[in-house]
């Protein structure tokens, strides 16, 4: 971890959806950028939070001539209210949400396809054939 500071601007606790929310402005002269596993780790310890992965930050902008960003960070009560109301795609970028199993596309058309050749008791074997032929 090098050597950053942060500011946080506009922090406002919202009960309702159980987190805070607020507006990073992150001070970098000697690196590029810091990511976001390094904020959220400082973060951690300033707002005492139990768990690095209620902590979510985005939208990150990198000022011109470098040095300086901003961005949007929401610290959550806990992981169940951050699996309610964060969007699903913040939720697999943060690795807390795997996306639905099961048959792809082409797999249920397939599968649909060979449900309308046949009639009968063979109709479910087609079905529990699933993508194999």
């Amino acid at each position: 971890m090098s050597e950053f500071t942060i500011r946080t601007r506009k922090f406002k606790s919202n009960p309702l959806l159980g987190r805070k929310q607020f507006v990073l402005d992150i001070i970098h002269p000697s690196m590029a950028n810091v990511s976001k596993k390094d904020l959220a780790e400082k973060l951690k310890t300033m707002y005492k939070v139990h768990d690095v992965q209620c902590i979510q930050l985005f939208g990150f902008k990198t000022a011109f001539g470098g040095g300086r960003s901003s961005g949007f960070g929401l610290i959550y009560e806990s992981l169940d209210k951050m699996k309610k109301f964060e969007p699903k795609y913040r939720l697999k970028r943060a690795g807390v949400d795997t996306g639905k199993a099961g048959a792809g596309r082409r797999g249920k058309k397939d599968t649909k396809n060979r449900m309308k050749k046949t009639r009968g008791k063979e109709k479910s074997k087609a079905r529990a054939s699933g993508g194999k032929k």
